[in-house]
Order: C-alpha cells, then sequence, then structure tokens
C-alpha cells in the first residue's frame, strides 16, 4: 500500500514538538505544542488534578498521596513527551510547591522524575506569565488579568503588549476551602480581607476587561454557556456581561452544583471549588466594576512560550499566523490565499469602505482559510468550513470575529442568503460584521469561477469600483472566463452594494 512509510503531512514542518508542565496547586498537566511560533497548537494536551495544595495553608506541607500522584503523572508525561519527539520541555512549579515546607524535596524528586529542570515560579513571576499568556492570546487587551489557581490568586495590569508589575494572594480554590474549614461566609471574609490590600488593581479595573485565566473560572463560564443556551461552547473570548455575571455566580453559591445545567462537563474533583471561584470573581465584579470579564484559555503556560519568542515573532499577529499555517495545511494553493487578500484590498480602496483594524486583520484571515474546505464533498463544504472556523483553536479572536470569519466561509460556498445560516452566530457576529461577511463572500464568489484557487490569477484580474460600477478586468486570453456563471455572480455583487457590475475584457 502506498500510504505505508510515507512522511505524515498533517503537521507544519516547523521543527520538532515543545511542551509545557505546568505543577499547579490542583493540577499537573502536560500541554504538547506543534513548534515553537506565534500561535502555538497544542497536539496533546493532559492534566491530572492532584490536589497538591490542598491543606498547604494549614498544616504547611504537601500531602503525601498527593506528592505520590504528581510523580505518577510526571513519569507518564516524560514518556509520554518521548514518544512525541518533543525537543524542548519547559516544567514550571507553582503557589503549592513554593509554600510548602517539603516542597524543595517534592521539587527534587519532581525533577528527577521527569528528566528536566523546574523553574519554581515566585508570585510576581506567575503573575507576569499569566499576563504574557493573555498578550499571547487577545488582540490589544486592555485590562486587569486575574490567574486563579489551587493555592493563590495573582493580579497584574495589562495593556497592549505592556505588562505591569503583578501581586499574589493566598486565595485559590484549596486555599480558600482549606483556610475556611468549608464556610463560605468565613471564605467570603477572607477573600474581601485580601482584597482590600490591594487596591489599586481593582481601582485600575473600573470600565476595563476583567480576564479570567485558570480552570476553576472557566468551568464556571462552561456552565455559564450552558445556562445560557450559548451557540458557540468555545471558551477562549467568551465574554460575560458583569450584571448578567453577578446573578449566575450568586445563583452558583447558593444552590447544591448537582442541580446545574451541564455540570458533568466538571470533573468531580474540581465542583466543590466552584463556589470558592464564584465568590472571588463576584467580589471582583463588586469591587472592580469591569466592563466586561473575559474568559482567558491561554496564560502561564503559553505565556512562557511567548516570552521565548523573537522579538519580530512576537509581533506577528496570532490570528493571521495561525490562519496562515492552517491556509497552508488545507488550501489547494497557499499563495492564493494572500493573492486573495492583495485583491480584496484594491476592491476596498476603490468602494471607499472603511473598516477598523480589527476588522482589516479579520479580513486578512479570512482569506487565508477561504478554501480549507476544498476536501469536503461539494453539498458540505460551507457546513464543514463553518463549524471548523467556529470551533478552531484561534488566538486573537473574540466571539463576534469567529462568527464573521465561519459566515464569511459558508456564504462563499453556500451563496449569500442569510436565512441559509443560523440566527444564533448571526447574532453573535452583530449587523456590521454579518454583512461585512457577506461581501467578503461576493467578492470570494467572484474570484474562484476566475482564478480556480491557484496562484497568479487574481494580480491579473483587478475587481475594482469606478464611477459608479463594479467592473471585473480579464485579460483578453482569459475572456472565455465570462460565461453566465461568472456574469451572474458579479450581478450579485453588484446588487449587494447597489451598484451596477459589469466584466471589461481587455484586447
Amino acid at each position: 500500500m502506498q500510504a505505508l512509510g510515507r512522511e505524515a503531512q498533517g503537521r507544519l514542518k516547523i521543527g520538532r514538538p515543545v511542551a509545557t508542565i505546568d505543577i499547579g496547586s490542583n493540577s499537573v498537566r502536560l500541554v504538547v505544542y506543534e513548534g515553537m511560533t506565534r500561535a502555538p497548537t497544542p497536539i496533546y494536551n493532559e492534566k491530572v488534578l492532584c490536589g497538591l495544595g490542598r491543606h498547604v495553608a494549614t498544616t504547611g506541607r504537601l500531602d503525601d498521596d498527593a506528592v505520590e500522584r504528581a510523580l505518577r503523572a510526571l513519569a507518564r508525561f516524560r514518556v509520554l513527551c518521548g514518544t512525541m519527539g518533543v525537543s524542548d520541555i519547559f516544567v514550571m512549579a507553582t503557589a503549592a510547591a513554593r509554600d510548602a515546607s517539603n516542597g524543595p524535596a517534592f521539587l527534587e524528586a519532581a525533577a528527577r522524575t521527569c528528566g528536566q529542570d523546574i523553574e519554581l515560579l515566585s508570585g510576581a513571576r506567575e503573575a507576569q506569565l499569566s499576563a504574557l499568556g493573555v498578550v499571547s492570546g487577545f488582540y490589544g487587551p486592555d485590562g486587569i488579568v486575574g490567574d486563579m489557581g489551587g493555592g493563590s490568586l495573582e493580579l497584574v495590569d495589562v495593556k497592549g503588549t505592556r505588562v505591569g508589575q503583578g501581586i499574589t494572594m493566598p486565595l485559590g480554590g484549596l486555599a480558600l476551602q482549606d483556610l475556611s474549614g468549608g464556610s463560605p461566609k468565613k471564605a467570603q471574609r477572607i477573600i474581601r480581607s485580601a482584597l482590600e490590600r490591594a487596591p489599586e488593581y481593582l481601582e485600575n479595573l473600573h470600565g476595563r476587561t476583567f480576564y479570567a485565566v485558570g480552570g476553576t473560572w472557566r468551568a464556571l463560564a462552561r456552565l455559564h454557556q450552558a445556562a445560557k443556551d450559548y451557540p458557540l461552547h468555545v471558551m477562549h473570548g467568551y465574554v460575560i456581561n458583569p450584571e448578567d455575571g453577578l446573578d449566575f455566580l450568586h445563583l452558583v453559591e447558593e444552590v447544591d452544583t448537582k442541580t446545574l445545567k451541564d455540570i458533568e462537563s466538571v470533573s468531580e474533583a474540581r465542583r466543590p471549588l466552584l463556589a470558592y471561584g464564584a465568590m472571588l470573581l463576584e467580589e471582583i465584579i463588586r469591587l472592580g466594576e469591569p466592563k466586561e470579564i473575559a474568559i482567558s484559555a491561554y496564560g502561564v503556560r503559553e505565556g512562557v512560550l511567548y516570552e521565548k519568542l523573537d522579538g519580530a515573532a512576537r509581533e506577528q499577529d496570532p490570528l493571521v499566523s495561525a490562519a496562515g499555517d492552517l491556509n497552508l495545511l488545507r488550501s489547494r494553493s497557499p499563495g492564493h490565499g494572500e493573492e486573495l487578500w492583495d485583491w480584496t484590498n484594491r476592491f476596498m480602496e476603490s468602494l471607499g469602505l472603511p473598516e477598523t483594524e480589527n476588522e482589516r486583520r479579520l479580513r486578512h484571515a479570512a482569506c487565508l482559510l477561504a478554501d480549507i474546505g476544498w476536501r469536503a464533498h461539494p453539498d458540505y463544504r460551507g457546513e464543514q468550513s463553518l463549524n471548523l472556523i467556529a470551533y478552531g483553536a484561534f488566538a486573537g479572536l473574540d466571539h463576534a470575529g469567529r462568527a464573521y470569519l465561519a459566515l464569511s466561509i459558508f456564504f462563499r460556498h453556500e451563496g449569500l442568503n442569510p436565512d441559509k445560516v443560523s440566527s444564533r452566530i448571526k447574532a453573535l457576529a452583530g449587523t456590521r460584521l454579518m454583512e461585512r461577511a457577506r461581501l467578503l463572500a461576493a467578492l470570494m464568489r467572484v474570484a474562484y469561477p476566475v482564478s480556480v484557487g491557484m496562484e497568479g490569477v487574481l494580480p491579473r484580474t483587478p475587481l475594482t469600483v469606478h464611477d459608479g460600477e463594479v467592473i471585473l478586468q480579464l485579460p483578453g486570453e482569459m475572456g472565455a472566463l465570462a460565461n453566465e456563471r461568472l456574469t451572474g455572480r458579479m450581478k450579485a455583487l453588484g446588487k449587494l452594494l447597489n451598484l451596477r457590475a459589469g466584466i471589461e475584457i481587455e484586447g
């Protein structure tokens, strides 16, 4: 059989995979990434809930059983990294290991077990890396990053690529459970007392975004999505309105978690911590008055990788970088994506339609993703492309942007009728991005019958607006392309813009 012995083409040829191992207070997690890039894609992700931080706040020691579970997890992770041919493994330990009296002995055993040096993060260092993770994962972040682990909470200000000085407090889920003795009222007093000692962070949060990092807050967001019957089950970039969030968080604190919708999606080991995460986030909302809470799947691990990139790589747009990677892996002719971007740039300039910087980068990404569904059956290319994009592992992208990208490629394949797609994903995009998606799709529906997705054609066939008319120019030798299909798509584009449309054949 020909397939035997072939080199795998499903991954980018960017060197060997890299991995991070995060020895946290609640879990020990391995994430293996495709390579060291601006938009690293995980190829394997596994966590073990060891509970290293349980009882550290009151006993001062790591529990022996938790240590044993963590060492077993590290031994397994070492074998997995060898199997996947990982080149570099970055191992870090956080609050439990730094606060426990037997932390040094554990770290020595852990280093022997995983065969790697372990960086013991200070609270300030952990805050910095969490913030760098948010810088890596969001477009133009502006607000306060809050990383809630099992043992501690880190707060740090971030604006663009600038990261402020962080602070750490013993407000992790396991620490609160331990210090309060399971009493909600006592936990709330502990939270308020600690946050009162960090007024500058909460004052600086007013009217800005709170970036919630950590497994407990992600679990709460997942339950919030279920309660709202939210259509896009992606955690990263999910935004919660503070007013709505307060009602939901209060519900989590008051009811038996077994009654919450989709509680099965949360591991049993994490469920007792949900109330503490809800209390802490509720207090941050009340004191800080943020404009929104944005859930981040990016944190310390991604911050470590981002920190190791060179300056030029850091400056890349993570969304465009990820879209370019997918274009390279899945398009018929990858160079066509950038040509499509240039071709639509020329059209947009001639049309004089204003775009924000974010809208331009979204259009760029959409052009790179335009052909990723070509291997699917023609009847399902629109649907498969929509799902692949809407649920793709993209950074630097909010949910409205995801909807725009998915809709652009859906309409490219299925036609411009907005009734063909769910009203819920249209609502995610909003009216402006929805109409921009239809316009870009209309442009793509002209481009592809001309270029058939191949490089070198679009630069010779400009589409521009002159004197109230949309004109597609074809070289004389390509005049036969002007059939009923192409003419019909030009008319559809003109109708969308309320302009006349025509094809000019040179010579």
